[in-house]
């Protein structure tokens, strides 16, 4: 599975972005699909997934409620719609995904920057 991810960019604090990560390869394998973020200095962290039937996502406490993580199941495409940004957002994002029978996240996009200035 090959993961390709966009959209990220410049924004003002308050702004949003639409992240996209389109999957190819064996995406039947795929049990879930997550993005992740590491900011200068810190450790990557799970910024959330979506499980493989749409439905069921989770966000990390940070993000709750301004992100939401979707899925286009015809386009293999995951998407991290992110509203009323904060330059604590800033990172490069990254998306992967986990597959069947894994518990962890295997597969990798090359990441995607977004800045959120004040």
């Amino acid at each position: 599975v090959q993961l390709q991810a966009s959209g990220g960019g410049l924004v003002q604090a308050g702004g949003s972005l639409r992240l996209s990560c389109a999957a190819s390869g064996r995406t039947s394998s795929i049990s879930a699909m997550g993005w992740f973020r590491q900011a200068p200095g810190k450790e990557r962290e799970l910024v959330g997934r979506i499980l493989r039937g749409g439905i069921n996502t989770y966000y990390a406490d940070s993000v709750k409620g301004r992100f939401n993580i979707s899925r286009d199941k015809s386009r293999n495409t995951a998407f991290l719609q992110m509203n009323n940004l904060q330059p604590e957002d800033t990172a490069v994002y990254y998306c992967a995904a986990r597959f069947v029978g894994a518990t962890d996240f295997a597969a990798w996009g090359q990441g995607t920057l977004v800045t959120v200035s004040s």
